[in-house]
């Protein structure tokens, strides 16, 4: 096992900047998950980590050794591709002593790693068979097995369950998290699902046009998002977001829309009277209320999960989204009444997109 260190991490494809000082420390045993939308930079991040692209500055250190010309197979890394990568003609065993045949290692440690890597992920049953012959969750646990035969110091996954049904990604993504407890290797997984990301990560990178815009532990992000733009990505069903401007008068405190509307709001929260504010609420911190300063909304949709209750309603003209845990019998029409419950509203700068004190 080892630490991953980045620090100063710039990447130019032709005259066009598509990673801006990325500075990341990844501990020994961590599973860090690279998460953002697609063009964020999230992949060529891990393949620089990899060594299958090359730094234009900065600097990639695995544990004590500085890797920037050291070449891929030097650098002890398995990587876990979204296609698996395996070859047709060969079978399960032999995919995954594959690499360490190429090092010339001895039938006997590739025999011992092989049935290492298959007892834990349950192919003993398939080593005879071809890739063509598996399920894409079995192809999945082959292509990690190749990479637990070569005990690597750092795994690296390149949104490995992309091309699995949403089942089968529920079911895979327990099981890697579950391999990483057993192993405890180093491992750095990148996705655009940041519900892969909250699910699997003792640290999510949120990377957003090719920039760090928030590092920290799932719930750190849900519960205290650094800027708009993690608010907006962690979360499903996304948070909701009202503009207005502070108003503060004989201690208390509220955000006033365009429209003349209160927003309530804590006395304690942060920012100065008159200034430009984005409130925001999380769907499951509504609740119904008659109080006077609730919120009149009408419902137009009303989603039935079975666990919860999601209500899509517009307050002014801005929509919302509500999520209740009772069995509301919500109608399309229905007018309502919602109040934010104020310790978990969240204020953002208009202007800067970051994120105010709220209480």
């Amino acid at each position: 096992m080892a630490s991953v260190t980045l620090r100063g991490i710039e990447k130019f494809f032709g005259s066009v900047k598509v990673i801006h000082g990325v500075d990341i420390d990844i501990g020994d045993g961590e599973f860090v998950v690279l998460v953002g939308p697609s063009g964020c930079g999230k992949s060529t991040l891990l393949r620089m980590i990899a060594g299958l692209e090359e730094t234009s500055a900065g600097q990639i250190s695995i544990g004590d050794r500085v890797v920037n010309n050291v070449t891929p197979r030097d650098r002890d890394v398995a990587m876990v591709f979204q296609n698996y990568a395996l070859y047709p003609h060969k079978t399960v065993y032999d995919n995954m002593a594959f690499g360490l045949k190429l090092r010339k290692a001895s039938r006997a440690l590739i025999a011992e790693r092989v049935k290492k890597a298959a007892d834990i992920l349950g192919l003993n049953d398939l080593l005879g068979r071809y890739p063509r012959q598996l399920s894409g969750g079995q192809r999945q646990r082959v292509a990690m097995g190749r990479a637990i035969v070569r005990d690597p110091q750092l795994f690296l996954f390149d949104e490995p369950l992309s091309n699995l049904d949403a089942k089968l990604r529920v079911q895979m993504r327990t099981e890697i998290r579950s391999l990483h407890q057993k192993l405890k290797t180093t491992s750095v997984y990148v996705t655009h699902d940041q519900v892969e990301a909250m699910t699997m990560a003792d640290r999510i990178v949120v990377l957003h046009d090719g920039r760090v815009a928030q590092i920290g532990a799932p719930i750190e992000l849900y519960d205290r998002p650094a800027n708009l733009f993690v608010a907006g990505f962690i979360g499903s069903p996304t948070m909701n977001v009202l503009t207005g401007t502070l108003k503060r008068s004989n201690g208390t405190a509220w955000v006033e829309t365009e429209s003349n509307l209160r927003l309530p709001l804590s006395p304690a929260a942060g920012g100065v009277d008159g200034q430009k504010i984005v409130y925001g609420v999380r769907p499951e911190h509504f609740a119904l209320s008659e109080a006077p300063d609730a919120l009149a909304v009408n419902v137009e949709v009303v989603e039935q999960t079975g666990i919860d209750v999601l209500v899509f309603a517009r307050f002014n003209g801005t929509p919302l989204c509500c999520l209740f845990r009772e069995r509301h019998g919500f109608t399309p029409g229905q007018p309502i009444r919602l109040m934010p419950q104020l310790s978990a509203v969240h204020l953002f700068d208009a202007q800067s997109g970051e994120r105010i004190r709220a209480g």
